[in-house]
């Protein structure tokens, strides 16, 4: 046994893995910038700490890995820089497609994929049909996407729905909301990982990560690989996850301590 899978091994002997990890992946523009390179050039080798932390994940049995891959936000940036992201996306879900097939990963999507470019569409949208049988690991691209982006088309819908008489105001709860947003068929996130040393969702699975673990570190994305991956889910192992509980005499008991 290679010392990976000694290192994986003794993971899941330690404690629970997580069963949905999430990733806002910051910090490519700055990790080019420190080696005076063009912010872009960060995002190319941010491409393999993905697909590291994919293939991880997969050997790991963990059942959902989304990354925050572009914001709504991230419309906004220099022009050039879009482009190259656009086009590197394209390349890259292309390229990757035989390593999810022989990983057995299946890739969803979530965002507004009507605002990216044509040839991005064609080449996510033919991964997402090629991989759909597979029963692995469930990647999950942020594409186009935000909290608030996600809860506003959440709330559009339950005012629809109110409006045509499918469904009374007095019936809307928190599983109804969880349903129409755009991740309705995936489980919420346990460990939320953020690269870059910053202390924030930046508008990242708002309603989602209410109660999930998370994880920052000063790490920049493209240095992010198995090895931090591995010290993430060492960190979640550490925490009582209680949920609004509190233990008695070796119990859990409602309280509204949090």
């Amino acid at each position: 046994m290679d010392n990976d899978a000694e290192l994986q091994e003794l993971l899941h002997k330690r404690g629970e893995v997580p069963q949905h990890v999430a990733a806002i992946m910051d910090g490519n523009g700055r990790w080019a910038q420190q080696r005076s390179q063009v912010r872009y050039a960060g995002h190319y080798e941010g491409v393999e700490s993905v697909r590291d932390i994919v293939e991880a994940c997969s050997q790991l049995d963990i059942q959902y890995l989304t990354l925050y891959t572009f914001s709504t936000e991230n419309w906004e940036r220099p022009a050039i820089e879009v482009k190259a992201i656009m086009r590197l996306m394209a390349h890259a879900v292309r390229k990757e497609r035989p390593n999810l097939m022989e990983n057995n990963v299946r890739m969803k999507t979530i965002g507004d994929l009507s605002q990216l470019p044509k040839r991005c569409q064609r080449e996510i949208q033919k991964t997402v049909r090629k991989t759909a049988s597979n029963t692995g690991l469930t990647l999950v691209l942020a594409l186009s996407y935000s909290g608030r982006w996600d809860m506003t088309e959440a709330a559009r819908q339950l005012a629809t729905m109110v409006a045509n008489g499918v469904l009374d105001p007095e019936d809307v709860d928190e599983s109804i909301v969880s349903g129409l947003l755009d991740t309705g068929s995936i489980p919420d996130p346990d460990l939320l990982i953020r690269t870059g040393g910053e202390y924030r969702l930046s508008n990242f699975m708002l309603w989602q990560s209410a109660y999930s673990e998370l994880y920052i570190t000063d790490c920049y994305w493209p240095d992010f690989r198995r090895e931090q991956l591995y010290e993430a889910i060492r960190s979640y192992q550490d925490r009582d996850r209680r949920f609004g509980q509190v233990p008695v005499n070796g119990h859990t008991t409602y309280a509204s301590d949090t």
